[in-house]
């Protein structure tokens, strides 16, 4: 045993996990790997954004197939185990695990990096194998050829966050293809490699017309159908996650609701809804929603995508922070360019890394989770032009709108339709949903905001969830050409306010502030915004 050769550190990990709380079984998996053993399908990349569980799925697989020890203890009550022929591969291979995010000694450039790697790889296997014949000088695939030639011995590689050095300061365009030519000559059709697995965020880059690892079948979230139910939960799994949550806690504050509106909506292509897996283990284990994920990064992470071409994204970060979809057509490998400079490579990037989310050509905000984080953006950064003016008045907004302050609302609006580059041209209730959403952006602090909600008898426009269960309830109606009032007549119509009055077994929806029906009308001819607040419960 080894540092990586047969290391029980993939074993020892995935234990702890498996005997957590809030731990989903997602073993099934390691049979669909195994069948591709010993195969020409023996290379396949798997990539999803971070925190999305990637390295529990490395452990798992380490774990499982490494000779290092005896897993029986771990896998006998979990669901790989009722698929007996897969049982019998357990503990059967030479397993070399690296973690490419944890190289030790002096990593300060890619060549240390790299002779790191080496270094390490070459002692175990020197230690394993002493009986081989080695080339002084020889390299580490060298070495490994020797072992197979004189033991018929071959490997399992699991590459974890094969693309780490990707994101070291130090890196250059030409270490990324000497890296690339590195991960070639250890694994493209090499006779010890009996299976190649490799997780990272990033595609693998096509640097040239043939490619360097062109063997590896790669697997995404975003376009590929295959694997897509691998990392992070479905609402099944959530469903029992949080069914032991409730039998687990005493005074229990995250709501069912709670965990989709603030984990749920990324798009896998096979057309299923994903939750973030670390953010709603954190939620249960803490008892409370919050932002987990994209607390590890501040909103500048964001901001480092769009930076160079500001004036490109703009209008869409804008809309998507209103709940609007962009049309954009996905170009994965933008996401390892070194300067991200078109909307198509911007956005391309940030459904890599997770930031957003993509489904049927186009990209959208999945939950409150980013969203809190794209409105931080909006609030904080000057640079943003006009939208960031707009954002900044919506503090003042939703204190008129609650103190029925009609005048200024409408003063609001106005300045919102009269900005030097206005965002949208007023065509249609769409649009003027779009401007409404952003200077109400501060709102959402303190409401969950949900568009085109179902109440009553319709849907209405806009409605405005109080986090806090005393303070007012808003049902915000829009009409083009058409007066405030008349909005205020379909919110009545309509029985919207039934939407706060909670049911059964849902008490969590249940308010004592106020419900303030808000009315919003826009006259195409004269350009002029009325608005009027009627209160519908006291």
């Amino acid at each position: 045993m080894g540092l990586f050769l047969n290391t029980l550190s993939p074993a020892m990990l995935y234990e702890e996990i498996a005997g957590s709380t809030y731990f989903v079984d997602k073993t099934d998996f390691i049979g669909r790997v195994a069948e591709r053993i010993g195969t020409s399908n023996k290379y396949l990349c798997l990539t999803r954004p971070r925190r999305f569980g990637k390295t529990v799925m490395a452990n798992m697989l380490g774990a499982f197939f490494t000779k290092a020890g005896d897993s029986r203890k771990i896998f006998a009550s979990l669901k790989i185990s009722g698929n007996k022929q897969v049982m019998q591969q357990m503990n059967q291979y030479n397993v070399i695990y690296i973690d490419f995010s944890r190289v030790g000694g002096d990593s300060s450039s890619y060549t240390s990096y790299i002779e790191n790697i080496t270094a390490i790889l070459k002692n175990d296997l020197h230690k394993a194998y002493p009986q081989v014949d080695y080339r002084v000088g020889g390299s580490a695939s060298e070495d490994l050829e020797r072992i197979t030639a004189a033991t018929g011995e071959r490997f399992i590689f699991i590459f974890d966050e094969w693309d780490a050095i990707f994101h070291a300061s130090f890196i250059t365009e030409e270490d990324r293809k000497s890296y690339l030519l590195f991960l070639r000559d250890l694994l493209k059709d090499r006779a010890y490699v009996y299976l190649a697995y490799m997780t990272g965020v990033l595609p693998i880059s096509k640097y040239t017309s043939g490619s360097e690892l062109n063997t590896f079948a790669e697997y995404n979230m975003a376009t590929m159908v295959m694997y897509s139910d691998v990392f992070g939960f479905t609402d099944s799994e959530v469903d029992a996650l949080f069914t032991k949550y409730l039998q687990n806690t005493d005074r229990p504050h995250v709501t069912r609701e709670g965990l989709r509106v603030w984990y749920d909506g990324y798009h896998s292509a096979a057309g299923e809804l994903m939750y973030n897996p670390r953010s709603v283990v954190l939620a249960l284990q803490n008892n409370q929603l919050y932002n987990y994920w994209t607390s590890s990064g501040p909103y500048d992470e964001i901001f480092y995508y769009i930076k160079n071409n500001v004036q490109a994204v703009r209008d869409d970060l804008a809309l998507m922070a209103a709940g609007e979809r962009i049309s954009v057509r996905i170009q994965e490998y933008a996401a390892m360019l070194l300067e991200l400079n078109t909307k198509q490579q911007i956005f391309s990037a940030m459904v890599v890394y997770g930031l957003l989310t993509y489904e049927n050509g186009q990209v959208f905000i999945p939950n409150k989770e980013l969203m809190d984080k794209f409105n931080e953006l909006l609030l904080t950064k000057a640079s943003l032009g006009y939208v960031h003016q707009l954002a900044l008045k919506s503090e003042q907004m939703l204190q008129a709108t609650l103190h029925g302050d009609t005048e200024t609302m409408s003063s609001i609006l106005a300045f919102a339709h009269h900005t030097e580059t206005p965002l949208l041209v007023y065509n249609n209730e769409t649009e003027l949903s779009a401007i409404v959403n952003l200077v109400y952006l501060a709102a959402r602090d303190r409401y969950y905001v949900q568009r085109e909600d179902r109440a009553g008898l319709g849907y209405v426009d806009f409605i405005f969830y109080p986090y806090n269960q005393h303070d007012d309830c808003l049902i915000l109606e829009l009409k083009v050409d058409h007066t405030p009032e008349e909005a205020i007549a379909q919110i009545k119509e309509k029985q919207y306010a039934l939407k706060f009055a909670g049911t059964l077994g849902d008490a969590h929806k249940r308010y004592d502030g106020r419900i303030l029906a808000v009315g919003i009308g826009y006259n195409k001819k004269d350009k002029q915004h009325s608005c009027k607040v009627e209160v519908l419960q006291a």
